[in-house]
């Protein structure tokens, strides 16, 4: 009875609003998960209800052993008796057993329904959805939230029929032994349950204030634990600061454990004492009854051990729509996230890219960042409304075209928007007005796997996976071989460091390949590339973090690579693109000059200005020489 009075607890606490309302749309969207699994649930609510009347049938048998005992009677009956008893146990204990079974696979298979189902809806979702959303608040719908709808099928559905199923087999049984004693037991029901709902509103406060503070707590070290910044606190941080700041959210934690784990001894010993008090009643009144003989002596023992059997259905019950509240505002979190639309959809009939070289178009291509409200939930933000700003212009009729096999440069400022120019082509956004084309088809009458396949992409954080380097390779085409890998790396210069590795091409590179050097990481998502072999190149300042050597090197493996290919190329670095085919000059999302390096020269406009700025801090004392500018 405890335990059953803590679950009801528990769920008070976990608990966000008992009296939300229960949406029909949601109870039908949760039937349709259901649904394939309803055999399995029909099996496991009549092993509940089996489960639950064997409870009921013990103390009835306790009851005239008893009564064959006080009356002096056979002993073969209290044998019979006894062995049936034990049967029941047995057959009980092998219906808990499989019914937990079925309870645990039905509640993972929905589990498995649910994050699938979730996991690659996100994989959907444009950048602009990763670019806002918090990963934690994210990964917790897939985990705390699809664990709480779970609740509903292998815990709360359980927990509703096998208490019902036993607490109507007791009243109709009690009912019948003795309908005084009955009644006057149910009369402290309510001494037992009010305590239990005043508790529980107030441990639910106690419980949310936790959750707050070790949200933060987890916040805070999953930020400060990551490589980089880990970087920021020793570089800038005060380490004794944050120690102090870490303690603070840490002690608020500890008392509330404390108060928390005070308040459930309080209320676990209150109800207990409830429960011996009603126990004492039916042994008082009982006994007495029994000794005038209006009642049988077993009747009493029976009504005791029934006793204990239903003060813990009807609290369990009288709790049961607080733990159904809980998990269905658990399944209204994970549909808000299966709720919000892609912005970036295939179309239906979509084509394939055209074989053979492709050429790269943009037509009049206007585009501004969607506003949050359109890719985002407050929630996953961890704020109390999105912020509806968004869809200013950044980008005013860019219009160019690379034929098959040319490179286009893009140079410019910082933010005049050359790496939108970049995540447009893939169809990381799509475009306001005009066409982003490749192969002379509209990027979005593409299907996304041909465009996948036929588009590579360097960009400029160079980010790798916590695994090794053959997986990280293995991403840009799974089906490479050993020799093709070593190819690949050594292409792009980086052969030698991997054999000297310890596992070679087995080393985990870890968290964002931070076990690698900026250049390195960056020559990795180079050699990625090569392995792939792709049509259409972007290069988003895919030399950024090499230093002159190795860029040296890598600048020639690039241009073998990109022989015969169509590339798009964005650099700072002028010496990186003075031999593209044509050269944009991108300021403030306009294209403001375009020519090769030498008809941009000679125009003395801003490339030339770029250039000669260049040259001057190249020229400078400590920084690289014109050569390498």
């Amino acid at each position: 009875m405890e335990t059953t009075a803590w679950t009801q607890l528990r769920g008070v606490m976990t608990a966000e609003d008992e009296r939300r309302p229960v949406s029909r749309a949601t109870l039908r969207r949760i039937g349709a998960f259901a649904r394939p699994h309803r055999r399995r649930m029909t099996l496991f609510v009549l092993l509940g209800t089996a489960t639950a009347a064997l409870a009921v049938a013990t103390p009835v048998l306790a009851g005239r052993v008893v009564d064959t005992i006080v009356s002096g009677g056979d002993e073969a009956v209290v044998v019979r008796l006894a062995l049936l008893i034990a049967l029941i146990a047995v057959v009980e204990a092998a219906l808990g057993v499989l019914g937990r079974r079925l309870s645990a696979a039905l509640g993972e298979e929905l589990i498995l329904d649910l994050r699938t189902a979730v996991f690659d809806h996100v994989q959907r979702m444009p950048v602009a959805f990763f670019t806002r959303t918090r990963t934690g608040a994210l990964v917790s719908r897939l985990n705390n939230d699809v664990i709480g709808a779970q609740r509903a099928f292998s815990n709360t559905l359980s927990t509703v029929v096998g208490n019902l199923v036993t607490l109507v087999l007791t009243l109709a049984v009690m009912l019948t032994l003795s309908w005084r004693i009955t009644v006057l037991a149910l009369v402290l029901l309510p001494v037992f349950v009010i305590p239990a709902r005043r508790m529980g509103r107030r441990m639910a406060a106690m419980q949310r204030e936790a959750a707050t503070l070790n949200a933060a707590m987890g916040t805070r070290m999953t930020e400060r634990f990551s490589a980089p910044g880990a970087t920021l606190v020793k570089l800038f941080g005060r380490p004794e600061e944050e120690s102090r700041e870490f303690a603070v959210r840490a002690r608020r934690v500890r008392d509330i454990g404390v108060r928390t784990a005070t308040a459930q001894t309080v209320f676990i010993t209150a109800l207990t004492l409830v429960s011996a008090l009603a126990l004492a009643l039916v042994y008082g009144l009982g006994g007495r009854l029994a000794l005038r003989g209006a009642l049988e002596p077993g009747a009493v023992v029976a009504l005791a051990l029934l006793l204990t059997r239903l003060y813990a259905p009807l609290t369990s019950l009288a709790g049961a729509r607080v733990e159904v509240m809980s998990a269905l505002v658990s399944f209204e979190r994970v549909f808000e996230v299966l709720d919000l639309e892609p912005l970036i959809e295939e179309k239906p009939g979509a084509r394939e890219v055209p074989d053979g070289p492709v050429s790269v178009e943009f037509d009049d291509v206007r585009f501004g960042y969607p506003s949050a409200d359109k890719v985002s939930l407050a929630s996953l933000e961890e704020v109390a409304a999105l912020d509806t700003r968004g869809g200013e212009e950044v980008l005013h009729g860019i219009s160019f075209r690379a034929e098959p096999g040319q490179t286009v440069a893009l140079v410019g400022s910082s933010g005049a928007g050359k790496s939108t120019v970049a995540q447009l082509l893939p169809r990381l956004y799509d475009v306001d007005s005009g066409a982003v084309r490749v192969g002379g088809v509209d990027v979005r009458d593409l299907t996304a796997a041909s465009l996948r396949a036929t588009l590579g992409m360097v960009t400029q954080d160079g980010h790798l996976f916590h695994d090794t380097v053959r997986a990280n390779l293995l991403l840009a085409r799974p089906d490479a071989g050993e020799d093709d890998l070593w190819d690949a790396l050594r292409r792009a210069r980086l052969d030698t460091l991997v054999r000297s590795l310890p596992d070679g091409l087995d080393t985990v590179v870890g968290e964002r390949g931070y076990r690698l050097s900026g250049g390195e990481r960056q020559r990795m998502t180079i050699a990625r590339l090569l392995l792939a072999r792709q049509r259409v190149v972007i290069l988003d300042e895919a030399t950024a973090h090499l230093d002159n050597t190795s860029e040296a090197a890598v600048q020639e493996a690039l241009t073998e690579a990109l022989e015969g290919r169509t590339a798009v190329v964005i650099a700072h670095r002028l010496s990186t693109v003075r031999t593209a085919d044509l050269i944009l000059v991108v300021e403030a999302g306009r294209i403001v000059e375009r020519g090769t390096h030498e008809e941009l020269l000679a125009a003395d406009g801003r490339y030339a200005e770029l250039h000669r700025t260049q040259f001057r801090g190249a020229a400078a004392p400590g920084q690289d020489t014109p050569a390498a500018a």
